[in-house]
């Protein structure tokens, strides 16, 4: 828990260097990567605290506990904006825990699910999970779509992804045209191909706090990322890409993030999920990355893709990584 909390702490402290500018009057952003173990978690704590919580972990207690402790040093006593980016178990398994254990005033989401029982021939990954959501939701439900903003009192918080949809006009600061669209030849069969229907419904958002900007896509799929960023850009610069689909390759589309020109990126990775070369390699060639953080070291890759111990919050000793 010790090296998740100095992780933690330096995003943090990193947000709060982008943040000088806003005055030393000024209370920070704090966001709290919390490590779900190739699931994902991020809690936003607004200089007015007001909260908001991107997913809910794993099912099974572990990532409610972190989540709580998080919850905790950030001296905060109720989650404002329950965000599930989509239902699968990884981003939703922790749900039902964790909404017995703090209050939640409102649920966004992206609308009905394109898995499960209203779907011939799929199930549910958190098995009844829409009908306690329905139930735990009711009244406080917000399904958003692309443009939508949640109102978080010092923040603009923009969705920019939903239901299969990402934003069609640019936001402020953004629209021009984009070189790197020439270079993109892949096709997005193998985004499909490889994964499964919920990830591309993904509720993809961008968070500005005056200077500073993050962008968040869930685990949206490289042909809707792509849409994002092509022929123009429609999100403007960004200083922190939160790596799409825990670093995998079928989520993390060079023609968005090198665009985007992010100074730092974090991979919410397991030690065998996510962090596959092609995504890694793509993160690493960003022009201007100053910094990409990581929550485990990633077995899928070797010394080459991962990122220098220090910027790695869970890591094997050394003789275990050697072997």
């Amino acid at each position: 828990m010790k090296r998740l909390t100095a992780v933690l702490l330096s995003t943090v402290v990193g947000a709060a260097a982008f943040l000088a500018a806003q005055g030393s009057n000024s209370k920070p952003l704090e966001i709290y990567v919390i490590d779900a173990e190739g699931g994902k978690a991020v809690l936003y704590v607004s200089p007015t605290g007001q909260t908001a919580l991107i997913d809910s972990g794993n099912a099974g207690g572990r990532d409610t506990d972190r989540i709580m402790l998080a919850v905790a040093d950030a001296g905060v006593k109720q989650i404002d904006y329950m965000i599930s980016t989509h239902y699968h178990s990884d981003h939703v398994g922790g749900f039902e825990a964790l909404s017995k254990r703090i209050p939640m005033m409102h649920f966004v989401d992206h609308g009905p699910t394109v898995e499960g029982p209203v779907v011939a021939g799929r199930r549910e990954q958190v098995a009844g999970f829409q009908a306690l959501y329905a139930e735990i939701s009711k009244d406080k439900r917000i399904v958003v779509k692309p443009g939508d903003r949640l109102p978080i009192t010092g923040l603009d918080w923009r969705i920019v992804a939903s239901a299969g949809n990402v934003l069609k006009t640019p936001l402020p600061g953004a629209g021009k045209p984009n070189l790197e669209c020439a270079k993109n030849t892949r096709s997005s069969d193998d985004a499909v191909k490889w994964s499964t229907p919920d990830d591309d419904q993904s509720v993809g958002s961008v968070v500005t706090f005056g200077q500073f900007r993050a962008i968040d896509l869930g685990d949206l799929l490289y042909d809707h990322a792509v849409e994002l960023a092509c022929p123009n850009n429609l999100v403007g610069n960004i200083d922190v890409y939160f790596a799409s689909g825990h670093g995998t390759d079928i989520t993390n589309a060079p023609p968005l993030i090198n665009d985007i020109h992010p100074l730092a990126a974090v991979v919410q990775n397991g030690t065998r999920k996510g962090g596959q070369v092609q995504a890694m390699q793509s993160i690493h060639d960003v022009p201007g990355l100053v910094d990409m953080w990581q929550l485990h070291w990633s077995y899928n890759v070797g010394v080459e893709h991962n990122a220098p111990g220090m910027f790695i919050a869970n890591i094997d000793d050394n003789e275990t990584i050697a072997a």
